[in-house]
């Protein structure tokens, strides 16, 4: 009888779309691997738990789109994801799911402009469709939340592009 070698699956679990694109880019020399985005959506794929059904958020992830592994963000300045909060040195602040996933994005890739199209898709998982109010408004919050850490980076608009994390 001939022996059938294991096949092995690597399973990653994150709560944003930039954080399960960064996992793709990662994992991406897997045989296989299975990115959900809560413990209870990789249990219920298992079979393990059998879990209330609960609207799932669409996946918002191509791997043909993966953009190429961006710079590791500044060592002082980063985003506990598990939390939710903004960590400048000994200091932190809290994050709303906006703020969390608009910051991931940028502290992913420091000094890259993200334009206005790829915010809003990997943000709010829509097109942008050239109203800025929503995106300018989390910007604004964000850009307060790193004034009250005294942080020295923030975040600069590049006009009629997007925005881009940047030293104070």
């Amino acid at each position: 009888m001939q022996e059938i070698p294991a096949a092995s699956l690597v399973i990653g679990i994150a709560s944003s779309p930039a954080e399960r694109r960064h996992l793709a880019r990662l994992l991406g020399g897997s045989d296989a691997f299975l990115i959900v985005s809560t413990v209870d959506q990789a249990r219920e794929f298992l079979g393990v738990v059998e879990a209330p059904p609960a609207p799932t958020p669409p996946t918002r992830m191509a791997l043909a789109e993966v953009a190429p592994s961006p710079q590791p963000p500044a060592p002082d300045l980063a985003v506990d994801s598990d939390r939710r909060v903004l960590r400048w040195r000994d200091q932190e602040i809290d994050l709303t799911r906006l703020e969390h996933d608009v910051l991931l994005c940028l502290v992913h890739a420091p000094g890259q402009v993200w334009t206005y199209e790829r915010l809003h898709l990997e943000v709010w998982g829509n097109r942008h469709l050239g109203r800025g109010s929503d995106m300018h408004s989390v910007v604004r919050r964000v850009r307060g939340k790193l004034a009250r850490l005294n942080a020295t980076a923030t975040i600069h608009s590049v006009r009629g592009v997007g925005f881009r994390l940047a030293p104070a």
